[in-house]
């Protein structure tokens, strides 16, 4: 075989690796790689964000400026939740934001060591919703709400922890891995071999896909987080990775993005905290798209099987 048609044959290999679904399933191997990627992710989230609050919240300088953001009429803790949380002298409002922050920068520290992952993800993963559900609306019986408005709905505005919530689940799956402090002191760290990247993969892909789809379809709206000024672009990103055809080109082009809206978010004037607490969700983005570069998307619910097979892709397949 000449040398020609050796390089064409690697180059189809190629083209047809880049263009895969990925793995069905993951070996122990992979699906250490991955939970070890997913948890420096996410964990790193929660371990800025929750030193970010806490270091507020322990000076006294700085605790009633928390509070009063968190407590705002458009704050996470609007008067609602007030009315059910601080209805009596044993809880306040800044022992819950320590207490939150503590807990936040405590079990980012685990996750990222690799210690209680599944049931730390799994409380991440539904607190992530929480803060969607926080947004403020009005519950108030026979309150008029005749008059027109322009909020933003909150699934929009909190489009990334929806995303970080779906890793979060994918991670639940996944357990810590081998290299944590769960194989270490209890030996039940490792992968699991049936892993099924086919679901798992799908779930990742649609996370990230989320996020770019919403940045770029309601860019320019007040508060939705869009990460480059290209809206068509993160369009494209987004759709193409939801289609489950060249998401590694995609993964590759959103962890571009990310880096580059990072690198701006930079600022000297800023002190490194306040830098890194400015674009920590975007550490589980890049993470999740990093593992989606080197594993695609999994096969399930692609474009092509849709077209080719809707039935069973909607009904499962007949009965033998």
């Amino acid at each position: 075989m000449s040398s020609n048609s050796l390089h064409s044959s690697g180059f189809a290999a190629q083209i047809e690796r880049t263009f895969s679904p990925g793995p069905d399933r993951l070996t122990v191997r992979q699906s250490d790689q991955v939970a070890l990627l997913l948890r420096l992710g996410l964990g790193s989230v929660f371990v800025v964000g929750g030193w970010w609050k806490l270091q507020r919240a322990i000076d006294a300088g700085r605790a009633s400026e928390l509070v009063e953001k968190y407590t705002a009429s458009n704050g996470y803790i609007n008067d609602f939740f007030q009315s059910y949380l601080f209805r009596g002298d044993w809880l306040s409002a800044w022992g819950f934001l320590t207490a939150l922050s503590a807990f936040e920068l405590v079990a980012g520290i685990a996750l990222v060591a690799g210690l209680l992952v599944r049931p730390l993800a799994i409380v991440f993963g539904l607190l992530m919703w929480s803060f969607v559900a926080a947004l403020p609306v009005s519950t108030v019986p026979g309150h008029d709400t005749s008059a027109s408005t322009f909020f933003t709905p909150a699934m929009i505005v909190q489009i990334r922890d929806i995303g970080l919530s779906g890793m979060c689940f994918t991670l639940a799956v996944l357990g810590s891995g081998s290299m944590s402090l769960d194989e270490r002191l209890t030996g039940r760290g490792a992968g699991a071999q049936t892993a099924d990247w086919s679901a798992l993969g799908l779930l990742l892909r649609l996370s990230v896909a989320v996020a770019f789809l919403a940045g770029g379809f309601f860019y320019g709206l007040d508060h939705v987080k869009s990460w480059s000024g290209f809206p068509l672009l993160l369009i494209l990103v987004g759709l193409t990775l939801a289609s489950g055809h060249g998401v590694r080109i995609a993964a590759v082009a959103a962890f571009l993005i990310l880096v580059i809206y990072c690198a701006g978010k930079i600022s000297l004037d800023k002190t490194l905290w306040d830098n890194l607490n400015a674009i920590k969700r975007e550490f589980a983005f890049l993470a999740a798209s990093l593992v989606l570069v080197r594993y695609a998307g999994g096969a399930g619910f692609r474009v092509s099987d849709l077209l080719s097979a809707p039935r069973e892709v909607f009904f499962g397949k007949l009965r033998n």
